[in-house]
């Protein structure tokens, strides 16, 4: 079976599959249109909405690679080219030069602001689905993702809040931050929390 070919698609699982397909084209398309624009790879142009959102201690270039499913040393030559072009910044860490952190310029932070509404076109296609079509949607694409995530296909970003890890409001005192990530036990800033994190884990309740 294969849902490329056209008389398999009289299975309506086969249709679904291709139409998820096609959407990833045209998101593919948006990105590769938008990088002629300001003279940016679609892998450069997640680079820097990855370094735009996600939360510090996975800005590196092992991050970087998880985040964009590559190589490590394909995840070095994006950032190099960014570093080339004054978007991207290496700063070793003060406490151990082997660890350097991957940071937005102020014209990386410029730039990264402008591409935000890169997929805008597809969101607003979304946004005029009947309520009750974009929950239906909701719930059946995170349940594919949550399968091709156990599988190893994709690595999931998202935010502290309904992550099983996420204690809200467990030091409210504590200079450092008035949450708990008990992944890392260790204080959460409040900022920290709308940043996307590479070990979210959802909450068992969410999508069952």
């Amino acid at each position: 079976m294969s849902a490329f070919n056209p008389v398999d698609r009289l299975r309506r699982s086969a249709r679904i599959t291709i139409a998820l397909y096609r959407i990833s084209q045209a998101m593919n398309y948006l990105l590769r249109e938008r990088g002629k624009v300001c003279g940016l790879s679609p892998a450069q142009i997640q680079t820097l909405l990855f370094l735009r959102y996600a939360r510090p201690g996975v800005r590196t270039i092992g991050g970087l690679a998880e985040r964009l499913g590559v190589s490590y040393a394909t995840a070095s030559g994006v950032a190099d080219a960014l570093e080339h072009k004054q978007l991207l910044q290496r700063i070793p860490s003060a406490s151990d030069q082997r660890i350097v952190t991957l940071a937005l310029t102020e014209q990386g932070e410029r730039e990264s602001v402008a591409l935000e509404d890169v997929l805008d076109e597809v969101e607003n296609v979304v946004a005029a689905l009947s309520d009750a079509d974009q929950e239906a949607l909701v719930r059946a694409t995170q349940s594919i993702i949550r399968h091709l995530q156990a599988r190893g296909y994709v690595k999931v970003y998202e935010m502290c809040w309904g992550c099983q890890f996420f204690r809200r409001n467990a030091h409210p005192d504590d200079p450092r931050g008035p949450h708990h990530c008990a992944y890392i036990d260790a204080p959460l800033p409040e900022q920290n929390t709308y940043l996307e994190c590479p070990d979210f884990t959802p909450v068992e309740s969410e999508g069952a």
